[in-house]
């Protein structure tokens, strides 16, 4: 499954993490961890590129993103947990139709290496303005919190989203990508 995502988000402090939590209060908390992968060289962050299996308590998939003038395309692929579990272990991946793209930019899947994983656990909701997600992400010995509203239309997104983080009296501050955040922690 491919699709184009269009975000929006913002880091978030520990108080304003808190004070938006009430309005996800009737969602449930999801738990995901996050796998990523690369080359020792890390030929896919060059390539602005990044692969991850996210794992659920059921279920996981395998993505990769690929960033577009407006947004990334996800590439997905479904995985059971075993498999999944047997990927992080082995860095042996299946066959995939969308791995034509590291060929394309020179990546061997061969040299592709688990570097390290992030947790969040997320409250995530459809609203008037899109799917907007709470999150609280652990790695590396950090916490982060961040929201994010994913949209059909960049432009008028961008403005929902702007006006939402004004009547909730968030400042914005910008948030790298989880992947970045946690490679950032990488020696």
């Amino acid at each position: 499954m491919t699709h184009l995502e269009i975000e929006y988000k913002t880091l978030l402090n520990k108080d304003d993490f808190n004070r938006l939590s009430p309005q996800f209060a009737q969602v449930a908390p999801v738990t995901q961890t996050n796998y990523y992968f690369d080359t020792a060289a890390f030929d896919m962050k060059a390539n602005r590129m990044s692969l991850r299996i996210r794992t659920f308590d059921d279920r996981a998939e395998l993505t990769l993103k690929v960033p577009k003038k407006v947004g990334n395309l996800e590439h997905n692929h479904d995985l059971t947990l075993e498999e999944a579990k047997n990927i992080i272990q082995t860095n042996h991946f299946p066959k995939i139709a969308f791995f034509f793209f590291f060929l394309e930019n020179g990546v061997d899947p061969a040299s592709l290496k688990c570097f390290g994983h992030l947790t969040t656990t997320r409250r995530e909701m459809k609203t008037s303005i899109g799917l907007m997600a709470l999150d609280s992400n652990q790695y590396a010995g950090k916490q982060d919190y961040e929201l994010e509203l994913e949209v059909e239309d960049a432009d008028k997104g961008k403005a929902d989203f702007d006006r939402f983080l004004a009547q909730n009296h968030i400042h914005f501050k910008y948030a790298k990508s989880k992947v970045a955040r946690f490679s950032a922690t990488l020696k």
